[in-house]
């Protein structure tokens, strides 16, 4: 039996990769004094917003092709639970 994620699952790993992949380099970045860090003790909230202003774009353009295999996978179980349902009220007006 093997194990095949769904691309829901897929999508959701390469997301959070890509985002803790921008946070490691910006805090890099932080650490070495490239780019100012935060307030006092906000440092971390800063890193951590730069990162996601930074990754969601890129998660936009580099993720391209397993957001469109979501969005077929999704259509395709709506399309089953349509017809699980007009099934349904098929037997349902039969009685």
């Amino acid at each position: 039996m093997s194990f095949t994620p769904s691309a829901a699952f897929r999508y959701t790993l390469m997301r959070l990769g890509i985002f803790v992949g921008s946070f490691l380099v910006i805090w890099g970045l932080v650490y070495f004094r490239v780019l100012p860090s935060g307030l006092g003790s906000s440092n971390l909230f800063w890193v951590m917003l730069l990162a996601l202003v930074i990754s969601a774009p890129l998660s936009w353009i580099v993720l391209r092709k397993q957001r469109d295999a979501l969005a077929v996978e999704v259509a395709e179980k709506v399309d089953r639970a349509k017809e699980r349902l007009a099934a349904n009220q098929s037997q349902e007006d039969g009685v």
